[in-house]
């Protein structure tokens, strides 16, 4: 599917602080622990956009005590200090954190673990809509030696690259002899991601001859310069690499690129995190999650490399093997982009539907197409009857439509297509919930 991205950006209410935020005599006004893909830029832009914002003065970072460290610095109007100190040493390290007090915030490239949930269950429902905030979205770009001739892989050959069972570039078709694996090391959110998206569902592990690396960009620098290299990272630290298009079970090839990202149609996508414990008192971490979630936040997220959120229209056009009736929806109307998606065994909206159901309000209300303009489009994972495949589809459409409706938008058209266009391979769970979803169309 090709997609011509047309900018129409869903303005945000600006980010406001009611009171001044209380300055610490001493030490931390906000501790962040966590995902290096996070860490390293993100999340020390995100806190300088916080500080500049609230007014603070002379906003640096500087290098703290550890490798991948940093520490975020303002000066009040009154001479104060404030610090804001950021560790980026993988997702698993921010829960660990938060268990140990040692942090306020937690930063994963990755969903909350289920063990990780019961262990801070004394913190509160860390799954809760406050507590689980999706601050954008990244993709991982499995990247080649630019002059790899090499331009597209499916899932099921990347397992078995990453675990050794393919070896060379000739058994896919390529040439260069021996292939040398790169990957990110076990405390990576990345690693976590594409650990559970590629090894994980064929029960395979990484091959122990990987080099490893806790810096995204050392490790996109390593396989730029090696021909025979391949690599998996986070979108933003592509770099001087080539990205190859990915085929998960009957999906398209899908190059990691924004608008298939956007959508989370792209099968290596994923969700940034933070994660705010319902028992913390800091406010610090309530201003930094409120201004992420703000359109200069999500402005800095775009800077930084990252998807943000903002709700656009796109004109698609669809291949011909997609059913007529959905051509003739994308004739006429252009789609959104952003899908909503469930809670797993659910017909809920999951955190990040719930929060994108306010994006998709306010563009509507702001292109006066609250009235009949919008096309609510479902899908769902194959079932052995077709025909229910088709009603369940059109049953998480009505989902959505009853939320929109609680907003005031009344719907031209609501559609199911069954398990048809599947994006992901439904072999697993986690193929079937990215399967279960709906898409928005707009006149």
């Amino acid at each position: 599917m090709r997609l011509r991205v047309l900018f129409l950006l869903v303005l945000f209410p600006l980010f406001a602080v009611s009171a001044p935020l209380p300055v610490p005599d001493q030490g931390p006004a906000l501790r962040i622990q966590g995902s290096n893909t996070i860490g390293a830029a993100l999340g020390p832009a995100l806190v300088k956009g916080l500080m500049e914002q609230l007014g603070l003065q002379a906003v640096h970072s500087e290098p703290a005590e550890g490798a991948n460290e940093q520490r975020v610095i303002g000066k009040t109007r009154q001479g104060k200090t404030v610090s804001i100190e950021v560790a980026a040493h993988g997702s698993s390290t921010g829960f660990a954190a938060l268990k140990k007090a040692t942090a306020d915030l937690a930063a994963s490239s990755r969903p909350i673990k289920d063990s990780e949930l019961v262990d801070l269950e004394p913190l509160g429902d860390l799954k809760s809509p406050e507590a689980e905030q999706v601050i954008a979205i990244d993709g991982l770009a499995i990247i080649l030696h630019p002059q790899n001739p090499l331009n597209t892989l499916n899932t099921e050959q990347l397992a078995q690259i990453f675990n050794g069972e393919v070896s060379t570039w000739e058994a896919l078709g390529g040439v260069g002899g021996p292939i040398h694996l790169y990957a990110r090391d076990d405390q990576s959110g990345t690693y976590d991601t594409f650990k559970d998206l590629v090894l994980r569902l064929r029960g395979k592990p990484l091959a122990p001859g990987a080099k490893r690396f806790e810096s995204s960009e050392q490790l996109s620098d390593a396989v730029s310069q090696d021909p025979q290299g391949i690599g998996f990272i986070g979108l933003p630290y592509v770099r001087q690499a080539k990205a190859v298009a990915i085929v998960d079970g009957d999906s398209q090839p899908m190059l990691p690129l924004t608008s298939l990202i956007a959508t989370e149609d792209y099968p290596l996508s994923r969700r940034l995190f933070f994660y705010w414990p319902p028992s913390s008192r800091n406010p610090w971490a309530k201003a930094l999650v409120d201004f992420s979630q703000s359109s200069k936040g999500q402005a800095i997220v775009a800077a930084n490399g990252f998807i943000a959120q903002q709700v656009q229209a796109m004109a698609v056009e669809p291949r011909a093997s997609t059913p007529d009736d959905y051509q003739a929806i994308a004739r006429d109307a252009q789609r959104l982009t952003v899908n909503f998606r469930f809670e797993e065994g659910s017909a809920s909206l999951d955190s990040k539907a719930r929060q994108d159901l306010q994006r998709v309000v306010a563009y509507l209300k702001s292109h006066n197409k609250l009235d009949k303009q919008v096309t609510l489009v479902g899908f769902g994972d194959a079932k052995n009857d077709p025909q229910r495949a088709a009603l369940l589809s059109k049953l998480r459409a009505m989902a959505v439509r009853r939320e929109l409706v609680k907003n005031g938008v009344v719907l031209r058209d609501i559609r199911g297509f069954g398990a048809q266009m599947p994006v992901a391979a439904n072999t697993a769970d986690e193929g079937r919930i990215k399967n279960r979803r709906v898409e928005v169309w707009v006149y």
